[in-house]
């Protein structure tokens, strides 16, 4: 629908004046933070995309993925039996395999992503971004995190990128697909809405601010745009996308006013890991850490929560 895509107009000094704000809110304390940052970690795609990714670092980060908080930690939670696990393992293709092994061997049924269509950058050829998204759902992804081709966006070729993102989704076939829009590469926050609202209608079931890798990743301004792209999406519709920031989130505290701010502004139904994704490699550890220290009354010491 180019006509709605060409009536697209942002406020960005409204955008972040409210950003501004978002970084002043109050965080929640005691039970009420546990609670919430065990919500965070349902939903995070516990994440390895390192060149020195081997067999091993995948087998121990899955079983970070099944065991994400210590067991006594839990228990002091009555939280043991509840089944907390994180939202997704997400790897490179070539590594698909090895995490699915790894998660099957532990019996458990977390989904694994894989990143591909040319990640990080999306300068490879159309038909080598088929190639990869098939082979990485050959291989046992159920998710797949595909990035767009950013010169689209720039040029404003919305029928281009449209088809882009349509062909990868075919190619996905069964497989959820979150689309990588590198907000921090588009230009503009009305950009970031358009190109929020071509991967929307051409089928992406998530839509995620970045790849990781870029300078700027995922910050509030765009995740405002982001999140009111999708909410007007649904209005439209009646589709419910999920929405994923990636990137630079490290603390327990960025993960909750990340929460917050999904519940101010879509509500509290696209709090689940269905609708809401944290990309976040090094997060998890900073959780761990915050819960330790709710329990006990103090800081874990490196070697007492060796596995974050």
């Amino acid at each position: 629908e180019l006509g709605w895509i060409s009536k697209v107009c942002v406020n960005r000094p409204a955008v972040v004046r409210h950003a501004e704000q978002i970084k002043k809110w109050k965080t929640v304390k005691g039970n009420w933070q546990a609670a919430w940052l065990l919500k965070a970690v349902t939903c995070i795609d516990l994440t390895t995309l390192s060149g020195d990714d081997t067999p091993s670092n995948v087998q121990r980060l899955c079983f970070k993925a099944k065991h994400p908080i210590r067991e006594d930690l839990l228990k002091a939670l009555d939280m043991h039996d509840k089944g907390i696990t994180v939202g997704a393992v997400c790897v490179y293709p070539a590594r698909v395999s090895d995490a699915v092994n790894a998660l099957k061997a532990a019996g458990c049924n977390i989904p694994v992503a894989s990143v591909a269509a040319g990640f990080p950058s999306g300068q490879t050829p159309l038909e080598t971004k088929l190639t990869e998204i098939r082979l990485a759902v050959e291989y046992g992804a159920q998710e797949i995190d595909i990035v767009i081709s950013r010169s689209l966006v720039l040029t404003g070729q919305w029928e281009g990128l449209y088809e882009e993102i349509r062909l990868c989704r075919a190619a996905c076939g069964e497989a959820h697909m979150k689309t990588i829009l590198a907000t921090g590469e588009l230009g503009s926050l009305a950009n970031v809405y358009k190109a929020s609202m071509i991967a929307m209608m051409a089928g992406s079931d998530f839509i995620k601010t970045s790849t990781g890798k870029e300078v700027e990743n995922a910050t509030f301004p765009v995740g405002i745009v982001m999140m009111r792209a999708i909410k007007e999406y649904f209005w439209q519709t009646g589709y419910k996308v999920g929405f994923k920031p990636a990137g630079g989130i490290r603390t327990a505290k960025e993960a909750i006013t990340w929460l917050m701010l999904v519940k101010e502004e879509l509500g509290v139904e696209w709090l689940t890991p269905e609708l809401f994704r944290l990309g976040a490699s090094s997060l998890l550890g900073d959780i761990e850490q915050q819960i330790f220290y709710h329990v006990t009354g103090s800081y874990a010491l490196p070697h007492e929560l060796a596995m974050a």
